[in-house]
């Protein structure tokens, strides 16, 4: 991704979709697809009469910004009042549409032609929320507009929607019902939920030191907190992932926990200096917002390790009261180096791969720089596994994927070697047998790393992905929507394998709508191939010859079936080769 295409700014979004479109669609396509295209040539007319830009399309979903909340409140309603006006000018109930919206003002990506981020997530979250043939807007606009526009609303109270708290309204339009307040629920659902592991998640711990540039050193020990807390396997810990995206949030703890769906959170400070360490851990139960345990330790830096598992081993204890005078297994929670110069060179290197856009050449660097002060140093070997996993597809040096293969193996032999019970060395051993078609180990060994850390998203991820290849796909999805519980925020992550799922299960419905909307996303070539396949199995042949033309284009070393054979992915080969070869695709 280009930093030169990138621009952060604060807009308003608008998301619409069609109620019921699916059932529209098995009805009668064609005339569904008639009557949309009417209805978006209305909304068309009012976006350029407002100011409305249109960004994605997938489906029947349109995706807009607008630089005005009045106006994106003011389209939405006279597309509302005009959508209905048509139904009712309609003979024919089939002809008829009815739609939801969403708006929401908040920061987004711009990136070319796409537009993320959480304002966006938060619209289509609304948007969900949204009565039929009515819109659902976020608090910011709704107090944004309310005493500019001559129109009603009503508060329906804190809402939670795929793990994120949004406060919403109703615009209250002709045949909206007015729907009670909704009063926040944490209490009923937490303590409905005691009889279940409670789930924990770790915030950032906050950088007191002098120097800013410390900040590597204090999401080192949470990250490392995390991994001890998750070793237990007795309770649920919220990734990483997750969890640091609430780093300088100033949402209250009960909040936090809400939208991550966690019962307690564990927070806390680092001060260095020199060769002292000050840490600070404290306990929320996010219930009643009470802060249950604090302690403060003051050591040598020499020290850290024991601090950080005296840290898991009382929240673990404060949590789960059975487990006080169990030892714990210690597995992956042996100290990681005994030399210090190493621990930190992998903590630098642990921040650059968590940046939005990580590097792998510096994080290769600074991880062989501190196997080289401590060759059996597993985390630093595995660090680079992981780096190393996105950058053997790269496209940009297609002529070293053998040897950056040929070095993973390498590397991820090593870190099992060294540490057995780490998960995430097994996780990398396991990519390995993947790579080297190996199918068989591959699902022993993504088995064991879920044995032993069942809390590791990645771990539900990998074996998501490795018991496919036995066709064991109801499993998989369960699997990956455990991923997508451990680390919400990576949910487009863990759905960006479903297409692949759907197409080995030969289900060409759900393959088409996750094709479609990830080509929507990103326009990679692949999706204009599988999209091909889709629409040529579901008899689409003007769609399949038109995707399979723009596959082509994109992809000129790529001609023939025989040619194609090489890159297709195997958990969906015959499926989609098949499928290209009714397209038109040539032998």
């Amino acid at each position: 991704m280009s930093e030169d295409n990138i621009v952060r700014k604060i807009a308003v979004i608008f998301v619409t979709d069609v109620v019921g479109f699916s059932k529209l669609m098995e009805k009668n396509e064609e005339q569904t697809l008639r009557s949309f295209r009417a209805c978006k040539e209305i909304l068309d007319d009012l976006f350029e009469e407002h100011g409305g830009r249109i960004f994605n399309t997938a489906g029947d979903s349109v995706l807009a910004e607008f630089q005005s909340a009045v106006s994106a409140v003011i389209c939405a309603s006279e597309f509302q009042k005009l959508i209905k006006q048509r139904n009712a000018s309609l003979d024919n109930e089939d002809a008829q549409m009815r739609f939801r919206i969403g708006i929401n003002m908040g920061d987004v990506i711009v990136e070319d032609q796409n537009l993320y981020g959480d304002g966006v997530n938060v619209a289509a979250r609304l948007e969900a929320l949204a009565q039929p043939d009515s819109v659902c807007l976020s608090k910011g606009v709704h107090d944004f507009v309310s005493q500019k526009v001559e129109l009603n609303f009503t508060d329906i109270g804190d809402q939670q929607v795929k793990n994120t708290m949004v406060r919403a309204y109703d615009m209250m339009l002709d045949g909206t019902s007015e729907r009670a307040k909704n009063a926040p629920e944490m209490k009923a659902d937490a303590k409905g939920a005691l009889s279940k592991p409670p789930t924990i998640a770790v915030l950032p711990f906050v950088n007191q030191s002098n120097d800013p540039d410390q900040d590597y050193f204090a999401d080192g020990i949470s990250e490392d907190i995390i991994a001890n807390l998750s070793s237990w396997k007795t309770f649920p810990v919220i990734a990483r992932n997750t969890s640091f995206t609430y780093k300088d949030s100033s949402l209250k703890s009960s909040m936090i926990a809400q939208e991550m769906g966690a019962r307690y959170l564990v927070t806390g400070s680092i001060r260095k200096g020199g060769n002292k360490v000050r840490i600070t851990a404290n306990l929320i139960d996010a219930i009643d917002d009470q802060q249950i345990w604090s302690q403060r330790w003051d050591r040598p830096l020499d020290d850290i390790f024991e601090v950080q598992d005296e840290v898991s081993q009382s929240v673990a204890v404060l949590i789960v009261p059975a487990l006080k005078g169990q030892e714990h297994s210690r597995g992956s929670l042996s100290k990681k180096t005994t030399d210090l110069s190493a621990w930190d060179l992998y903590l630098q290197a642990l921040s650059l791969f968590n940046d939005f856009e990580p590097k792998y050449p510096e994080i290769a660097s600074k991880c062989e720089s501190a196997v080289a002060l401590d060759p059996n140093f597993c985390e630093a070997y595995t660090l680079q596994c992981r780096s190393l996993t996105n950058w053997i597809f790269d496209q940009r040096e297609p002529g070293k994927r053998s040897e950056h293969e040929q070095l993973f193996h390498r590397l991820s032999q090593k870190a099992y070697d060294l540490n057995p019970n780490n998960p995430e060395a097994v996780i990398m051993l396991s990519r390995s047998f993947n790579l080297r078609g190996d199918y068989e180990k591959r699902v022993e060994f993504a088995e064991l790393a879920l044995e032993l850390n069942p809390s590791n998203s990645a771990a539900n991820q990998d074996l998501a992905m490795a018991i496919t290849s036995f066709g064991r796909y109801d499993e998989a999805l369960s699997y990956l929507q455990k991923a997508i519980d451990l680390d919400p925020s990576g949910r487009s992550k863990y759905e960006g394998f479903l297409p692949l799922i759907y197409l080995g299960m030969k289900d060409a419905e759900n393959a088409k709508r996750w094709v479609t909307l990830f080509r929507d996303k990103s326009g990679h070539s692949r999706w204009y191939g599988w999209l091909a396949a889709v629409e040529a199995h579901l008899g689409n042949m003007e769609e399949a010859e038109k995707s399979l033309a723009v596959f082509l284009e994109k992809r000129p070393e790529i001609k023939t079936l025989r040619d194609y054979e090489k890159v297709v992915p195997t958990l969906a080969k015959d499926y989609v080769m098949s499928g290209l070869e009714k397209a038109g695709m040539p032998a």
